[in-house]
């Protein structure tokens, strides 16, 4: 099994994916033990002072103005978990929950937090027995952290309330700690602080999103080329020297994706035979600028999650020089804004889709083809309501495009007076991602009909073997029409676990 080694320094997206995705092993290394040694050393130093210290010897957020007693700050760590843990709602996804876990472990590493090595280990112990604690879908606002997800993993950390073991049951944590002979951590000063005060959820989500949206942006630049093929288009707008004078990276690389795919097709430049088009419209004309702007959107996220990835947010942080200092780091903007942004560019692109699909199952539009793609007109409705299916999705999308950001509502008595939604809008930004993934796939299913209904034309070889493919995967081709959500499952399936792109490159190469 791949194995994470967690540092000082950080983690990489990749070692996010894997333990999140793969169940990847955790070790920490000793650098990293080190460091925390050498933190907690500066915190227990503080705690044996009679100087009030922020998360050390006080109460948390609009209640820090009371010093706590050494013999109470045992039960205050334990108290700020507990009464944090309020989380309601459906629960969270598995990925989501072990991403937003390792990468609060990789915060605490850094040594920057002041967390004992033992509470790291047993962080890395629960982590690769399996156990996932149950997190539920509200209780973030994104500002001093995902106080509310956190918190309920910490309370695994107790032995306290419900986890899923390996076998995907839910039991108490102390029993599932207890199977694999984990010892539940008695949280000492500032550790329960520590391992709640992080934006780890949101980025979690970001880096999954960012990861699905890399293959989609692909699959879109496919389905786009099918469209345009299938609607007897020009390839000549997807020139080189057309997209140079604009170099805009994103749309430079979804135009030489688009001619890759198109590369030896029959079908395309018919726009001027029986039905003279000076122009093809803009859905397919456009196609490189929508998705390209969707591809530099991405890579400006990607640039944020990098960053956020290299950061320890914590409240109050151990610096270098001993000094134990409060700070406003754990707040989510910089991963709100990009995360509200990704939803807005992928609505844009599941629209554009949307209207490349309509335009095939239009007879006035489709330039030849049947109405609804249908076998028999009027005795069989085609892909009329797939289209109507693909409307719904998109119009749903462009209401989670609304930003989370935007919105902020004062908690804590006024002293978190203005918080991020970054919990929320990574959510919303799970959704749009898998709309987006059922508009393309639908998209998939009409433009391979479309193509297959242009009797006498030859498609390119790499949409001919995506055709292929999705044939294969259990996707049926054009005749009378039958139960149909069967058939766009398998499509949606063909596209989400990376059949179409892998099919189209193995005859193009590998896509940008």
């Amino acid at each position: 099994m791949h194995t994470v080694v967690v540092g000082t320094s950080g983690v990489t997206a990749s070692d996010v994916l894997a333990v999140a995705r793969a169940d990847a092993r955790i070790e920490i290394s000793q650098e990293a033990v080190a460091a925390l040694a050498a933190a907690r050393e500066i915190v227990d130093a503080l705690a044996a002072k009679p100087d009030p210290v922020y998360g050390v010897s006080t109460g948390f957020g609009a209640l820090a103005t009371r010093h706590i007693s050494e013999e109470l700050r045992i039960q205050l760590q334990r108290n700020i978990v507990r009464s944090h843990a309020a989380g309601m709602g459906p629960r969270v996804e598995r990925e989501v929950v072990r991403a937003l876990m390792f990468l609060r472990l990789k915060t605490v590493c850094s040594g920057h937090t002041g967390v004992r090595p033992e509470v790291a280990q047993t962080m890395a112990d629960i982590l690769n027995a399996g156990i996932t604690p149950v997190v539920h879908e509200y209780g973030s606002l994104g500002c001093s952290g995902d106080l509310a997800p956190l918190s309920h993993c910490a309370l695994t950390l107790m032995g306290e309330g419900e986890a899923e073991g390996p076998d995907g049951v839910v039991r108490p944590a102390a029993e599932l700690l207890a199977e694999h002979g984990i010892a539940p951590v008695e949280l000492r000063e500032k550790e329960g602080l520590a391992l709640l005060n992080g934006t780890d959820g949101m980025l979690g989500m970001l880096i999954m999103a960012l990861a699905d949206l890399e293959q989609l942006y692909k699959s879109a630049d496919v389905t786009a080329a099918l469209s345009l093929e299938a609607l007897l288009g020009t390839d000549k707008v997807l020139a080189p020297e057309l997209h140079a004078i604009r170099p805009h990276p994103g749309q430079g690389a979804s135009a030489a994706n688009m001619l890759a795919v198109l590369r030896d097709s029959g079908m395309t430049g018919h726009h001027q035979d029986d039905a003279p088009r000076v122009q093809d419209a803009y859905s397919v004309r456009c196609a490189p600028q929508v998705a390209g702007a969707g591809r530099d959107t991405l890579a400006h996220a990607r640039m944020v999650a990098e960053r956020e990835l290299a950061s320890a947010v914590d409240n109050p942080v151990v610096l270098p020089d001993g000094r134990v200092e409060s700070n406003g780091n754990f707040h989510g903007a910089p991963v709100a804004y990009v995360l509200d942004f990704l939803a807005i560019a992928a609505a844009d692109l599941a629209s554009i889709a949307e209207r490349r699909t309509d335009r095939l199952l239009d007879k006035n539009r489709s330039h030849g083809l049947p109405p609804f793609l249908a076998d028999d007109a009027g005795l069989d409705s085609g892909l009329m309501i797939a289209q109507y299916t693909q409307a719904a999705l998109v119009s749903e999308m462009k209401r989670l495009a609304v930003p989370a950001s935007a919105d902020s509502i004062p908690s804590s008595a006024m002293q978190e007076d203005h918080v991020s939604m970054g919990w929320s809008a990574a959510r919303k930004l799970r959704t749009a991602v898998d709309n987006l993934t059922r508009v393309l796939a639908i998209e998939l299913y009409a433009a391979a009909r479309a193509v297959e209904l242009r009797e006498g034309l030859t498609p390119a070889p790499a949409t001919g073997a995506a055709i292929a493919a999705l044939r294969g995967a259990g996707a049926q081709g054009p005749g009378p029409d039958r139960f149909l959500a069967p058939d766009l499952a398998a499509a949606d399936a063909f596209v989400r676990e990376g059949g179409l792109v892998a099919a189209v490159e193995a005859v193009t190469g590998a896509l940008r």
